[in-house]
């Protein structure tokens, strides 16, 4: 959904918002951390749920959301602070903030229609913008840097291993022959050319441009190390609660939690546990939640969202 700057932010659609309250099940003297508040849509309804004492603290890496998730907060005053900063930083935030140990902890992860539907940052190869693709503009090396630098054999590796496409070979071939590319539209038509077939129902540079961004943006690994960011910062009974948008970020909320809910992750076949681990957490639910039939006929977005949760021991 289209949301510019000036268009008032409640147009904004979280996504799997009620099934992720529920989750969270916050109350009046709740402390939480939105570790991607993006334009605040799950930060207000916390909030809301949590009224009159509790609070917020909204993390984000990309400047044009947290104005946007500013102006969508201001109602509810000190009770919400926003910081620019990734969920890798998220323990020292809720430190240095007075707000640790947490009572719950969020994660919505992938890009906002705020990203997707500005040109000029780059995510999108349905319309021309510069190859960019950072969640902060002013932090890191574009993706224009990786299209254009990178060895084939690397471009290859990360379409493979983010993207999960199986032409990679084929595509990092022709992105290298092709280069300089410069704008989204230029590397969308490079792919297309070598990838497409007809009868596809999606764009054949779809996975293309998510494994540049995920690279880009170091995603996989910075959730990994935002999980055990929020293993160390909830408190008892405090809850953890994942949304992600594609298989690659799944698996690691879902092996995270697993291993975290036993008490032996030793390789098997050993005679006697060594590892001397304890469990600390347990899952909410056996399977992830996905949207329901209605919510994603209204937000075609939310029918790749998966929601898992678990509760801190």
């Amino acid at each position: 959904m289209h949301t510019s700057m000036s268009e008032p932010v409640t147009v904004h659609v979280p996504v799997l918002l009620e099934e992720t309250m529920s989750s969270l099940a916050p109350h009046s003297t709740g402390r939480y951390l939105d570790g991607t508040v993006g334009l605040g849509g799950h930060a207000e309804r916390l909030l809301e749920l949590s009224s009159p004492g509790g609070r917020l603290i909204g993390l984000d890496r990309d400047p044009e959301a947290l104005t946007a998730a500013g102006v969508r907060l201001a109602r509810f005053g000190a009770r919400a602070q926003l910081v620019h900063a990734s969920y890798t930083e998220a323990e020292s935030v809720a430190v240095n903030a007075g707000l640790a140990p947490l009572s719950g902890f969020l994660l919505d992860l992938g890009l906002s229609s705020l990203q997707l539907d500005r040109p000029e940052r780059g995510f999108s190869f349905r319309n021309e913008g510069p190859l960019d693709m950072r969640f902060d503009p002013g932090s890191g090396e574009p993706a224009a840097t990786l299209v254009n630098d990178a060895p084939e054999s690397e471009l290859a590796d990360v379409i493979w291993r983010y993207g999960e496409e199986r032409a990679s070979r084929r595509i990092a071939r022709a992105i290298v022959r092709a280069r300089p590319l410069q704008t989204t539209t230029q590397l969308a038509r490079v792919v297309e050319r070598v990838a497409g077939h007809p009868g596809m129902r999606t764009s054949p540079a779809t996975r293309t441009f998510q494994a540049l961004r995920i690279a880009v943006n170091g995603e996989l690994s910075n959730l990994s190390r935002a999980l055990e960011g929020a293993h160390d910062l909830l408190e008892v009974g405090g809850r953890l609660a994942v949304i992600s948008f594609h298989s690659l970020e799944d698996r690691i909320v879902k092996q995270f939690i697993q291993r975290e809910s036993r008490d032996c992750v030793c390789p098997p076949g050993l005679p006697e546990c060594r590892c001397t681990h304890v469990r600390s957490f347990a899952p909410l639910g056996r399977s992830p939640v996905a949207a329901s039939p209605e919510e994603s006929r209204r937000n075609p977005r939310s029918r790749s969202a998966r929601l898992r949760t678990a509760i801190r021991l």
